[in-house]
C-alpha cells in the first residue's frame, strides 16, 4: 500500500489528466501570455517527476532531452501535446517504481545528488511535487 503522501501525489496527477481530457492538440500548444501552453505544463510536470523520482532517486533517465525542452528556467516552448503525454506516462510509471517503496521513515531522509544530500527531505519533495500539480 502506498504511503498517504504518495496517494495525494497520485490524486494530483489524476486531476491533471481529468482537467485536460479532451483538450485538442491545437489548443494545447497555444500560449496565452504570459503563461506557458498546456503541452508545456504537461511536459514540465513530467520533467520534475523525472528529476526527483527517476534521475536523483534511481540514477536513471527515461526521457532524455525533456529538461532542455520544458525544464525549470528554460525558454518557453510549444511541444506537441501527444509527445508530452507520452513522456509524462513513461516518467510517472518509472517514478512509481521508487514512490511505491517510500515509508514514513524514508520520507524523513534526504536523497543524495552529486555527492551530497539534497537540502529538502524526500517528504518535502513529495509535497513540492504534489502542490506543483
Amino acid at each position: 500500500m502506498a504511503h498517504p503522501l504518495v496517494t495525494q501525489l497520485r490524486f494530483g496527477r489524476s486531476e491533471l489528466v481529468r482537467c485536460l481530457e479532451g483538450v485538442p492538440a491545437e489548443d494545447a500548444v497555444r500560449r496565452v501570455l504570459p503563461m506557458n501552453c498546456i503541452s508545456w505544463i504537461v511536459g514540465h510536470m513530467a520533467s520534475q517527476e523525472q528529476a526527483y523520482w527517476v534521475l536523483v532517486a534511481q540514477g536513471r533517465l527515461v526521457v532524455p532531452g525533456l529538461h532542455d525542452l520544458v525544464g525549470y528556467g528554460k525558454p518557453a516552448s510549444t511541444p506537441p501535446l501527444d509527445e508530452m503525454w507520452a513522456a509524462w506516462r513513461t516518467i510517472t510509471q518509472a517514478a512509481d517504481e521508487y514512490l511505491d517503496t517510500l515509508t514514513t521513515e524514508l520520507l524523513q531522509t534526504h536523497l543524495v545528488w552529486k555527492g551530497g544530500p539534497r537540502p529538502e527531505s524526500i517528504g518535502t519533495m513529495v509535497h513540492r511535487n504534489t502542490y506543483h500539480y
